[in-house]
């Protein structure tokens, strides 16, 4: 059977190109595409793939909000991050949330292959810039500072940030959550109050700097 891999990326050339290479191996076998972090973990409970490939800033739902959900609920499925964000808040954002691997999107091919290989025998694998970031951030901060979103924040609040500051109203997320407008106003109420914030812009400023949402595409 082989490895069973599940690409996700916002971008179809992207996973064209991966699903051509990957192909090319004879132990590991695409079975999926998610174009989008909610997508990703409801393929995941279908499909029960060995390795996730993760983009990380993507929309609806990023890929470190989806780790953290997939390694929550199906622990048995490892997760590499694949992106072009080599910032330490995406960094160090995805491996806390449980990724296995973080490769940004201009490694070798063959590397792709090893860290999939490596970390379907339960293994770490991140590529030499990416093991740079992380030395560094472990050098000159403490693992917890108590000011990260995921320690201030629920899980549901960073889904509900992330909409709001993709410019969804609070009408569209209630209908993207099944929920109802009033528990959208409430989380709202509640980010706001939580981080000492009065705005869209600001909240804005806060996601980007902890790698809810990139600055650019």
């Amino acid at each position: 059977m082989g490895i069973t891999i599940l690409l996700v990326d916002d971008h179809k050339i992207v996973f064209d190109s991966l699903q051509s290479l990957l192909d090319e191996q004879p132990d590991i076998r695409v079975v999926g595409w998610a174009e989008n972090g909610r997508d990703a973990v409801t393929k995941v409970k279908e499909l029960k793939p060995a390795v996730v490939i993760m983009d990380v800033a993507m929309p609806d739902l990023n890929g470190i909000e989806a780790t953290q959900q997939i390694t929550r609920h199906y622990p048995g499925t490892k997760i590499i991050a694949l992106s072009m964000h080599a910032e330490k808040q995406f960094v160090t954002g995805i491996l806390s949330a449980g990724a296995s691997g973080y490769l940004t999107k201009n490694c070798s091919s063959d590397e792709l292959v090893n860290a999939i290989r490596s970390v379907a025998a339960n293994k770490k694998y991140l590529s030499p810039d990416i093991a740079g970031v992380v030395i560094e951030e472990s050098l000159n901060h403490p693992p917890d500072t108590g000011t990260s979103s995921s320690s201030i924040l629920t899980m549901r609040e960073r889904e509900v940030l992330q909409l709001i500051v993709e410019g969804n109203t609070v009408k569209q997320i209630a209908e993207r959550l099944y929920l109802s407008i009033k528990t959208i106003h409430t989380h709202r109420n509640q980010i706001m109050q939580k981080l000492n914030m009065n705005s869209t812009a600001e909240l804005t400023k806060f996601a980007i700097r902890e790698g809810l949402i990139p600055l650019h595409d």
